[in-house]
């Protein structure tokens, strides 16, 4: 990957969403919502204090997390559709 997030941003790639429905009709892409789910990519080092002391990054690379409808801004790295966000705007991480 070509980019590192800076200070407490992190890039994610998105999960792909459902092709069907729970009864089983199948999803026309215009149709789908993008998902708010994905994996982190990379991440940052974390946000620092007045003080200039480090506050360390609750999430980190390969973790899955659920992320708010509308965050992120979309960045095209590699071919590849990813986001960039603040790790405020990721709101938990899926085990």
């Amino acid at each position: 990957m070509a980019l590192k997030p800076l200070h407490d941003r992190v890039l994610v790639r998105r999960t792909e969403g459902d092709e069907k429905t729970a009864g089983g009709l199948i999803i026309p892409d215009s149709a789908k919502e993008k998902p708010a789910e994905g994996e982190i990519v990379a991440a940052g080092e974390g946000a620092r204090k007045d003080s200039g002391e480090l506050i360390a990054m609750s999430v980190k690379e390969g973790d899955r997390i659920l992320f708010g409808k509308w965050s992120g801004t979309e960045v095209t790295i590699d071919g590849e559709e990813l986001l960039i966000m603040k790790e405020s705007d990721v709101l938990g991480i899926l085990s």
